[in-house]
């Protein structure tokens, strides 16, 4: 038996031995099987009647058989036809099949998706951002996982995880990023603070007599803090080198010494009493929070809907006085 194979690639469907003719005579010729017609096809198709009957002559002459018997009533399926009609049915049921698969999954997408940030990130954007994923779209499983933004950076490219939310990323040629947002750099401090700091801002040279708490180097605030700082001609007091954030703020509220982070980092110890906050001048401290997904690897549906929810979920943190104290 003569055996045929659809091509998705080029909307084609052809025999083993060669012959091909367009998936859209396919669909023609099936509706006009199944109505027995071609005038009532026609409407069926919205189509006139001589275009589809020119449609049914150019595949009978690929062909190279007679596909229907005219008659006073309408049109009868020659053998030729009826094997055709026959291979056409399962051709068209799995292509609608596949298309409703496809728009499924589109609608209602599935998988698994890892996502990255830094923990000063995750402490205020994780929460909401798991809630609101997860309502949205359930059959998604989610994985959230903190490091470095160097170590975020490298996760991506190597493909351990899905989509980054980092600070200060390199341009790469593999790296798709985007800007979030303009983060400024706090000193944060004691409530009840040792040095009677007056309120409002710092000047940057009083960091050469405060006790700082800061990582070490190469991490990504320690780098921008001694960039912006060396600049200025500023050489800060640091006593203390300690990578772990919840570990420096226990030191800073224990009134230890001070350190440098964004303000949606602390704004719960803030609102509760527990550290004080100042302004940076001269020089003043930014970075820049990124999204970013790799171009080496295909953006999912489920990429897409997690981008989209972090891009929401800043924005509505930002409005809500999360990310920045008042100016």
């Amino acid at each position: 038996m003569t055996g045929l194979c659809y091509n998705g690639c080029d909307d084609h469907v052809s025999f083993a031995s060669g012959m091909m003719f367009d998936f859209k005579q396919l669909k023609l010729f099936a509706t006009v099987a199944e109505f027995g017609s071609l005038s009532r096809a026609a409407v069926s198709l919205s189509m006139t009647q001589p275009a589809l009957s020119r449609q049914i002559k150019a595949l009978e002459t690929e062909l190279g058989v007679e596909l229907f018997y005219r008659n006073g009533r309408g049109v009868v399926l020659t053998e030729a036809g009826k094997l055709l009609d026959g291979y056409a049915k399962g051709i068209l049921e799995q292509a609608a099949r596949a298309a409703s698969e496809i728009e499924a999954l589109r609608s209602d997408p599935r998988g698994t998706i890892v996502i990255g940030m830094p923990p000063s990130v995750g402490v205020v954007l994780t929460a909401p951002l798991v809630q609101v994923f997860r309502q949205s779209f359930p059959r998604i499983s989610m994985r959230v996982v903190e490091g470095f933004s160097g170590h975020i950076l490298e996760w991506l490219v190597t493909g351990k995880i899905d989509v980054a939310v980092l600070y200060n990323a390199p341009r790469m040629s593999n790296l798709l990023s985007e800007p979030l947002l303009r983060d400024e750099l706090f000193l944060l401090g004691a409530v009840k603070d040792p040095n009677r700091l007056p309120s409002g801002t710092v000047q940057g040279c009083q960091l050469t007599k405060l006790p700082m708490i800061l990582p070490s180097r190469p991490h990504g605030l320690r780098l921008v803090v001694d960039h912006a700082m060396a600049a200025a001609g500023i050489t800060p007091r640091i006593e203390m080198e300690v990578e772990a954030m919840p570990s420096t703020l226990k030191l800073v509220e224990n009134g230890v010494g001070y350190t440098i982070l964004s303000y949606s980092s602390v704004h719960h110890l803030v609102a509760a009493g527990r550290i004080r906050y100042w302004r940076i001048e001269k020089p003043s401290l930014h970075r820049e929070l990124l999204l970013a997904t790799s171009t080496q690897r295909p953006t999912t549906t489920a990429i897409r809907a997690l981008t989209e929810c972090v891009r929401k979920e800043v924005n509505n943190l930002r409005k809500q006085g999360v990310w920045a104290p008042p100016a």
